[in-house]
């Protein structure tokens, strides 16, 4: 006869009932009442709660075995201390063992480590309320480092990617938002172990490049069943980051299907944040088509109530600006009251940033604002790296079009903003920002404006 199938709630007991022998709670769970029990008779003691058949009983028998007259106040008071202290063991003690079986089971590697773990995470939770605005590698690299200070982390990601895997998705499920950045931004701050990062970020490859998997993330095939799942693009990245357990949330600048536009300094008009970026013509302006998207409630709510909010880093057409062409988001972060950081890319980006300096990064992002109030700005401090890279480093950039971004605090300061100066870079094959030093800037920043102390990189 065929074994029946069990629903889910049966499997649950059955396996609730198959664990509790070998949590071994219930002989612990025992001692409780155990304990309980001298505690009672120790605070009887105390209170001189003699006016029962019981305890006349109990001084009598104590009288005969310790031969001593227990009507005296002297034997009470030391008696019922150490009858209540007795009890209170048994019962912290049931409660511990109680807490390490459960943990044993569930954890066994944390076992000894739980104490620490619990101070971590509820540090973690009391951290900085902090948005990060950006896309790209930028905004991964930083959400890396800030992920350490604090669990109450925003992500707001640009939607304009059209390159690559993305740009297939969006071919080939009808215009579904791109993402790969947010995949990016998710593995950034998982908690999951390495292996589930790895297949997040695992690219297919195959014999035939036109079967339609190969190019693809594993991470971003997730995100586009879970979309198709549940109907919504926001779900599908909630419940993307319960799988990823992040600590934080990613959120998309809008859910609404938009165009990345190139005013090119030679007047054309290029469509597509991928040959935008291959253009070799300087950019002049870029917009977003259709012009007004909204975005979630959720982007607004966290700007307003962050603690720090934070531009970048990346590239500034492409990563930064499509974020403030979102009307409400450039009103929210102009009305926050939180610390408001801007950090500028360590290396200019060829056919997009050629020749530009830190303050012509600044200008650019001011120039697609127009509708600012007088004498509002987007940002208040701007950190800049000011440490050069190995000339090995700059002989492979250079072979690029790629320099160093020049840090003109003076002009940064002429144009009203406080400029940060430090050794943010990080050189490996590639010259990055350093997360962990960028992190601690920021961290030290907001500290230092909430203590009114000077600020020292």
């Amino acid at each position: 006869m065929a074994t029946p199938l069990l629903n889910p709630q049966q499997m649950m007991v059955r396996g609730v009932k198959w664990l509790t022998p070998g949590l071994k709670v219930k002989r612990y769970l025992l001692l409780i009442p155990i304990g309980l029990l001298p505690v009672v008779i120790g605070v009887a003691l105390l209170v001189n709660i003699r006016n029962t058949d019981y305890y006349d009983w109990l001084e009598h028998r104590i009288e005969q075995l310790l031969h001593v007259d227990i009507a005296d106040m002297r034997f009470y008071l030391p008696a019922g201390i150490a009858l209540i202290v007795l009890g209170l063991v048994l019962i912290l003690s049931a409660l511990i063992a109680v807490n390490r079986s459960i943990v044993g089971v569930i954890s066994p590697e944390n076992l000894e480590t739980l104490p620490e773990i619990i101070q971590r995470k509820r540090s973690l939770n009391q951290g900085a309320r902090i948005v990060v605005i950006g896309g790209g590698t930028g905004l991964s690299t930083l959400l890396r480092g800030l992920k350490q200070y604090s669990s109450n982390l925003t992500a707001v990601v640009t939607m304009t990617d059209d390159g690559g895997s993305s740009g297939l998705l969006q071919q080939q499920l009808g215009g579904m938002p791109p993402p790969g950045d947010i995949r990016n931004c998710l593995v950034a701050l998982a908690d999951a172990e390495p292996l589930m990062q790895q297949l997040f970020q695992f690219r297919f490859e195959t014999r035939d490049d036109n079967d339609g998997l190969s190019g693809h993330s594993f991470g971003n095939l997730l995100i586009a069943a879970m979309t198709r799942i549940t109907g919504d693009f926001e779900q599908a990245v909630e419940k993307t980051s319960e799988i990823l357990a992040i600590r934080g949330r990613v959120l998309p600048s809008t859910v609404e299907s938009v165009i990345l536009v190139g005013m090119m300094e030679d007047g054309r008009e290029v469509t597509g944040e991928t040959k935008i970026v291959k253009d070799t013509s300087p950019i002049d302006r870029i917009k977003l088509c259709p012009e007004a998207p909204t975005p979630p409630q959720e982007v607004l709510d966290a700007i307003r109530d962050a603690d720090i909010v934070v531009l970048g880093p990346g590239s500034v057409f492409t990563s930064v600006i499509p974020n403030l062409l979102v009307a409400p988001i450039a009103e929210a972060l102009v009305a926050t009251k939180a610390l408001r950081v801007y950090i500028c890319n360590v290396m200019t980006q060829p056919g997009e940033t050629d020749g530009y300096t830190a303050s012509a990064h600044l200008a650019a992002i001011e120039r697609h604002l127009p509708s600012l109030p007088t004498g509002r700005k987007i940002v208040d401090y701007v950190l800049v790296n000011d440490a050069r890279p190995s000339l090995e480093a700059m002989d492979r950039y250079a072979k690029t079009g790629a320099d160093v971004v020049t840090p003109d605090t003076e002009v940064i300061k002429s144009m009203g903003y406080h400029p940060i100066t430090g050794k943010f870079l990080s050189e490996t094959q590639l010259v990055r920002h350093d997360h962990e030093r960028l992190s601690r800037a920021i961290l030290n920043l907001w500290q230092s404006r909430k203590t009114k102390r000077g600020f020292r990189p």
